[in-house]
């Protein structure tokens, strides 16, 4: 098998595994999403909000990142896939999520996710979004409000 042929194949591969995990977050199932997290899993959000960070291992993506963020929810969040590009490992995906705060603040922001994908799991995700609506509707991952 060429190189082109196993670069095609990984291509496909990696963007219809990010194909089914978008389409099931856009029903609301974050479960995929999750699951395709590898152990060692690292999430970089650029900028300068009490958000933006790398997050290191999935279990600290999950209680130091999303249950955070979760938990300032009032509403279902609810994400629709604009469009997925792939070359080799990374997949690019665009997508827009939408939801209410506990505060009553819109949190609807556009999204470009940047996987690096290794054997069917992700492996590192660059996260791409309007960090100025993240300081306007979301409140710091610590804030004694979330506690409320």
């Amino acid at each position: 098998m060429s190189t082109t042929s196993i670069h095609a194949d990984t291509t496909h591969a990696n963007r219809q595994r990010l194909q089914n995990i978008m389409a099931e977050l856009d029903k609301g199932n974050g479960k995929p999403f999750v699951e395709a997290m590898a152990d060692d899993f690292c999430w970089t959000i650029p900028g300068g909000t009490p958000w933006s960070r790398t997050y290191r291992g999935k279990q600290a993506v999950i209680s130091e990142l999303l249950q955070p963020l979760y938990a300032q929810f009032a509403t279902p969040y609810i994400s629709t896939t604009r469009s997925i590009m792939a070359d080799g490992d990374k997949v690019a995906v665009e997508f827009d999520g939408k939801v209410t705060t506990k505060t009553g603040k819109a949190y609807n922001n556009r999204y470009c996710y940047i996987f690096r994908m290794e054997g069917g799991q992700m492996k590192e995700l660059m996260e791409y979004l309007d960090t100025a609506l993240v300081m306007a509707a979301l409140e710091a991952p610590s804030s004694p409000a979330l506690a409320a």
